[in-house]
């Protein structure tokens, strides 16, 4: 290899890592905007408050939460806010790594990544709203009328960040499953055909998973297992017209 040749690869090389870091730094800087605006209205307070509506609204009237660490008053809320943050400015740090990727695609490659990343970001804020909307009531019910009028319910808010976050994440990622699905026959791993014949598997699959990763009660991992199934037919149904629309050219 010539000189010229390495320092031209090097300095290939270090104009992408400079191009990776000023990414990075607007993708920091679009989270630290939100965050401050968040900070600014409605406020931590207002945001955990929000997020503990489902829980208050299956407690008795007048019930509330407890916080046993001396600074969790504080530190709970302000998680709660960065974590938000991130959440909404993430079609814009999705964008950023785009923006730093789609310069070395084909045409055909950016018809494949493209719709996979915004789809991908619609499907988790999806999991996440239909989990806090219409699983969270309904397990907090479950939950307040199954226990002993001899016990007093009042969560603590870090037990209670704990699980909502863990609960999140579960129905985020299960919404996930569509892309997996096009993801698995876009690359060829495995046909439509073939992911049709497992179709039983899968479906026991999703209450295993269901069982697991939820608390143990039916109104919960049914919410979970139902959807994922739903969501695999759903993939089953678009990877075939996702595939046709992302080939490459013919070679002439």
């Amino acid at each position: 290899m010539s000189n010229d040749n390495f320092m031209g690869m090097q300095e290939s090389f270090i104009s992408h890592l400079v191009e990776l870091r000023d990414r990075m730094v607007k993708a920091c800087a679009g989270i630290a905007i939100v965050c401050a605006a968040l900070f600014a209205w409605p406020g931590p307070s207002a945001i955990y408050d929000f997020l503990a509506q489902p829980m208050l609204a299956a407690l008795p009237a007048g019930a509330k939460m407890i916080a046993t660490g001396v600074i969790s008053p504080f530190l709970v809320p302000m998680k709660v806010t960065l974590l938000l943050a991130f959440l909404v400015a993430l079609p814009w740090v999705l964008y950023q790594a785009w923006a730093f990727i789609a310069p070395g695609l084909y045409a055909h490659e950016k018809r494949l990544v493209a719709p996979l990343v915004v789809s991908s970001s619609v499907l988790f804020a999806a999991g996440v709203a239909f989990c806090y909307f219409f699983v969270f009531g309904r397990v907090f019910k479950f939950i307040s009328e199954f226990a002993p009028t001899s016990i007093t319910v009042s969560p603590d808010i870090e037990n209670y960040l704990d699980f909502v976050m863990s609960m999140c994440l579960a129905f985020g990622l299960t919404f996930e499953v569509p892309i997996v699905v096009i993801v698995l026959v876009r690359t060829g791993i495995l046909t439509v055909e073939k992911l049709k014949a497992i179709r039983s598997y899968v479906i026991v699959g999703a209450f295993v998973v269901a069982a697991v990763v939820t608390p143990p009660d039916v109104v919960s991992q049914l919410a979970l297992a139902v959807p994922m199934w739903m969501l695999f037919e759903l993939g089953l149904f678009v990877a075939p017209i996702f595939v046709k629309a992302t080939q490459a050219p013919p070679e002439l």
